[in-house]
């Protein structure tokens, strides 16, 4: 009776044992994982979808604020490629030793624009231009100012144009600037600031201007790789540099740099 009740037992384990490699569930090093602001997630999406196509290879890809993304690098999440919405969160990076700067380029260039319902009206953005008087009791939608890039580009150039004063008590800050598009899109906000490739991916907004470049800091999305990048992860970083890559984020309204 006991051999009879050890030969399954010591069966199933030996089993168990051959089907070990087989049953490993993958490392996290094995996977390319991607940390990219919130305002590249159709485009990059794109990206990461032709890429699959063409190498068989899947890439995670997690969007939020860059400051939220840059934060959670630091504190040790376990990201390869972080793709920020402007360079002080990958300055932030860099200072902590979180990136790697030889591998580091600035990808994409973007431009900053009022949006507004499909029934709003045109607004001529000028110095000291009426957008208070515009919004009557409404809020003016815009990622958060004091931490998020489409913020603080945003405050920037209110700021520049001589009308924050009139504004800053009539902000919807929203967490990141897909959120402050959600406000405008389903009415909760008259107006918004975004980028210029938000506002093309939601029909449920039109641009009602474009800021002037001179009114902010130009908008740059560096990328880098971090410290724990494999080899699979520098592979991208190559994919996203290249051609076909750079025809998927033109289409979607970025700019690319020669």
């Amino acid at each position: 009776m006991s051999i009879y009740r050890e030969w399954p037992r010591r069966s199933v384990l030996g089993l168990a044992l051959a089907l070990a490699p087989m049953m490993r569930p993958a490392r996290a090093e094995d996977r390319i994982m991607v940390f990219a602001a919130a305002s590249l997630t159709d485009s990059l999406q794109a990206v990461a979808d032709a890429y699959r196509a063409e190498k068989g290879e899947a890439v995670a890809l997690s969007f939020a604020a860059s400051n939220t993304l840059a934060r959670q690098i630091a504190e040790g999440a376990e990201a390869d490629i972080f793709l920020s919405a402007d360079e002080r969160w990958m300055d932030f990076l860099a200072r902590q030793g979180r990136i790697d700067p030889a591998a580091r380029k600035d990808l994409l260039g973007n431009r900053l624009v009022l949006i507004g319902g499909p029934d709003s009206a045109s607004i001529t953005i000028a110095p000291g231009f009426p957008l208070a008087a515009a919004l009557g009791d409404g809020r003016l939608a815009m990622a958060d100012p004091d931490a998020v890039p489409a913020g603080i580009y945003g405050k920037a150039a209110l700021v520049s144009l001589g009308v924050w004063q009139t504004l800053s008590g009539k902000i919807a800050a929203a967490e990141n600037v897909r959120a402050a598009l959600q406000f405008v899109s389903r009415g909760e906000a008259p107006y918004g600031i975004v980028y210029r490739t938000d506002a093309k991916a939601d029909p449920g907004v039109r641009i009602v201007a474009t800021f002037p470049e001179s009114s902010h800091p130009a908008i740059v999305y560096p990328v880098a790789l971090t410290k724990r990048a494999g080899p699979g992860a520098k592979d991208f970083l190559r994919f996203l540099t290249g051609p076909q890559a750079s025809a998927i984020f033109r289409k979607a309204g970025f700019t690319v740099p020669d």
